[in-house]
């Protein structure tokens, strides 16, 4: 149907500028020059594990690879090695790939699962796949058992709202035939193989449901048999995840310890045949991401001091890789601070019984200070044949009159770009930070509305603007809000002749945001209020807001808290409840319907709803898939309110609003680790060769995706001391 129905554009949160690379260091190392970097370069590349010699012979066998003869012969010399890893270089999704590193020369050849085990089924469509490792080959009853690649899979969908995705799969390396390990109503993340091959250790939700923890998920671990987890499946660990074996008796696991301030996460030993538990490293700083040499040896992930969200940081307070032996706890190898001591390390793993130590960090060393990154946007793979869906590299996506643009705002919040025919340029700029968001074009005129003051203070003055004639150069700005309220997310009617917005002008000493319409889009109301007359269209102390107006001018979609209940937490795990969902109301008669909630309590987060250019469908970005990964594997983001998820649409009946009352159905859209939020839907394909912005689509090619990333001696992103991270917006 070739995206008959336009495409759908985001902005992925928390997902690191610069592109994510495997290497590994001997352990330890003298110096730079020792570390080794492992993959072909091409895209982004992490979480990864070595294939053992068996288990690539077969993988080698599959993917018909061949090098003249002795390919056996140099698998088992070293000359030949394998890697299994995500990877985001086939149709920008995050999945498994197979790397052949032929050590001879340096070359690396990378296969998808795909590649290997046919393109249907599991392996296509849009999902997730992580923490691919090798089960298998150990002999039963005088025979081998085939190799399994063990691995993490979002591929099946789930109905029930606000429910982890996570499935836990065994594909047999020789057949291809693969299996489900996780039971029915069950969900696993991060999968460890024993070294027997004979067991499976997951971090489960089995027996809870996820109850919007984004950090701390609190998982139990449980270890089940390759060949019978159904039957043979255990709890061993309760309040742990990221386990890793160090021998068929024991686990290594991380865990938050403590409370408040002083809690700290750590890295813990579990013995199964005694059931004791004890904390390896020390409770003075945050460890995570085992990584399993032997019974008394771990490479861990360790932030030694906690930084803050302006601190441009020393070398303890980045994430660097350690390994501690319990016979001399004290003493810790140190890895990557001989290495890149002002970078982040991320996810260590073991290579030839502990003599080399793997992870995955940011490749800034391919910058130079105070580059600016080229600026291009990726196509994903859509679950939807007449949708496209691409990822654009900023925040808060908007398309013009026609859809041939599209502007954005930078990370900073700091300047507004525009993409077309000439390709991707500032239009309007701030004094910033937060100071400019949330931009919106005129649906009849080169017109953009912004939204000029500090994000996401509800008790801070907040202004709408226009700026005109963008595309030719003139760009005049104008105020149109006055009052000194919070007022934001303006879209105009189909005429463009009024816009919708929300504002705390109503909202008393709670800062209540409530939805109205400025009935005089060109003039506004002016700083007297006499110009253009302002119609409040709801009332209530809640939160209305990111309202959007149909293509048809009769209806206004918005995401609101309206129906929290009433013994509602005012924070939930020190952060926003939520308890947004999204509305449809009539402009004419004012009525208000509820088309889309998150968790069946209306806990959770349903948020900037757009509609389709037919009106047939909203697009919102939404925790409806819980969360897809450890949080802890991930670049630590800092003073998050609330992530979001993932993009999903939802059909409507575009005729009769009373039919569309708390929609069922729903389709998730992207599949990620990191946050996909502020959807934006245009009629223009991602091919279609009017749509100017479109020159700026790539498909497979990796372009780096931070307007503003400026390496620091390593990763000192811009202000945060961590990644170019937005804050949320109500």
């Amino acid at each position: 149907m070739g995206e008959s129905r336009g495409s759908i554009a985001f902005f992925a949160s928390y997902r690191p500028p610069v592109a994510l690379d495997i290497f590994c260091c001997p352990a330890p190392p003298s110096s730079p020059k020792d570390e080794l970097h492992l993959t072909d370069g091409d895209s982004y590349n992490y979480n990864c594990q070595p294939i053992p010699p068996a288990a690539l012979k077969t993988v080698v066998e599959r993917l018909g690879v061949s090098r003249g003869d002795a390919v056996e012969g140099d698998i088992d010399s070293g000359r030949i090695t394998g890697l299994v890893f995500v990877s985001e270089r086939e149709h920008n999704l995050e999945t498994l790939h197979i790397a052949l590193r032929f050590n001879d020369d340096g070359e690396v050849q990378v296969f998808s699962l795909a590649d290997a085990y046919g393109g249907d089924g599991l392996f296509s469509g849009a999902r997730m796949e992580d923490s691919g490792c090798i089960a298998g080959g150990y002999e039963v009853d005088g025979r081998t058992v085939d190799h399994y690649l063990v691995y993490v899979s979002t591929k099946e969908p789930v109905r029930e709202r606000r429910s982890p995705w996570n499935v836990a799969y065994k594909t047999n390396l020789r057949t291809g035939e693969t299996e489900r390990l996780t039971p029915p109503g069950t969900f696993d993340i991060s999968p460890s193989v024993s070294p027997s091959g004979k067991k499976v250790a997951v971090a489960s939700y089995q027996g809870k449901k996820w109850d919007g923890e984004i950090k701390n998920l609190n998982t139990n671990i449980y270890v089940m048999s390759l060949e019978n987890p159904s039957q043979d499946r255990e709890r061993v660990i309760e309040n742990g995840g990221w386990p890793s074996w160090g021998s068929e008796d024991v686990i290594f696991f991380h865990r938050k310890d403590g409370d408040g301030e002083n809690s700290c996460w750590g890295v813990f030993r579990h013995t199964l045949s005694t059931g004791e538990t004890v904390r390896v490293t020390p409770a003075a700083f945050d460890a995570v991401t085992p990584a399993a040499i032997d019974e008394t040896r771990v490479a861990v992930a360790a932030i030694r001091q906690k930084s803050e969200f302006s601190d441009v940081r020393v070398e303890a307070q980045y994430r660097h890789i350690e390994v501690f032996d319990m016979r001399s706890p004290e003493q810790p190898m140190q890895i990557t601070r001989n290495t890149r001591p002002k970078a982040d390390h991320f996810n260590p793993f073991v290579m030839d019984g502990g003599k080399f130590i793997g992870y995955h960090r940011c490749k800034s060393e391919l910058l130079q200070h105070g580059d600016d990154l080229p600026r291009k946007f990726h196509k994903l793979q859509s679950p939807h044949e007449d949708v496209g869906v691409f990822r654009v590299s900023g925040v808060f996506p908007t398309f013009s009159k026609d859809g041939s643009q599209l502007a954005f705002v930078d990370n900073e919040f700091k300047s507004v770009w525009l993409a077309d025919s000439q390709g991707m340029r500032v239009v309007f700029k701030t004094d910033g930070p937060d100071s400019v968001f949330s931009p919106l074009w005129n649906s009849k005129k080169d017109i953009l509305y912004v939204c000029m003051g500090p994000s996401f203070k509800a008790s801070e003055t907040l202004e709408i603007h226009s700026i005109h004639n963008v595309s030719t150069g003139d760009r005049k700005s104008r105020q149109l809000t006055f009052g000194g309220f919070n007022n934001a997310f303006p879209s105009t009617n189909p005429d463009g002749t009024k816009f919708v917005f929300r504002s705390t002008r109503d909202g008393g000493a709670k800062y209540s945001k409530n939805l109205y319409i400025m009935e005089d889009a060109d003039a506004g109301e002016g700083e007297d209020g006499s110009q253009s007359t302002v119609t409040r269209m709801t009332a209530g102390e809640w939160t209305d807001t990111h309202c959007q107006w149909s293509p048809n001018g009769k209806w206004i979609v918005f995401s609101s808290n309206r129906d929290r209940p009433a013994d509602a937490p005012e924070r939930d795990h020190g952060l926003d409840p939520g308890y947004f969902a999204v509305y449809l109301m009539d402009v004419a008669s004012r009525s208000v319907v509820r088309v889309i909630r998150s968790g069946y309590d209306v806990a959770g987060h349903v948020n900037h709803p757009v509609f389709s250019p037919d009106g047939r469908s909203i697009a919102v970005t939404s925790d409806l898939a819980a969360v897809t990964a450890d949080p802890m594997s991930l670049p630590l983001f800092l003073h998050s309110v609330r992530p979001y998820g993932d993009i999903f649409t939802v059909d409507i009946d575009p005729d009769d609003m009373a039919r569309n009352e708390d929609v069922e159905g729903f389709v998730r859209v992207t599949h990620s680790r990191y946050e996909n939020s502020t959807p934006a839907w245009t009629v223009f394909s991602t091919h279609d060769p009017h749509a100017q912005w479109n020159l700026l689509v790539v498909e497979d090619e990796h372009v780096p995706s931070c307007p503003y990333a400026h390496p620091d001696g390593g990763e000192s992103w811009h202000m945060t001391g961590q990644i170019c991270i937005p804050k949320r917006h109500c």
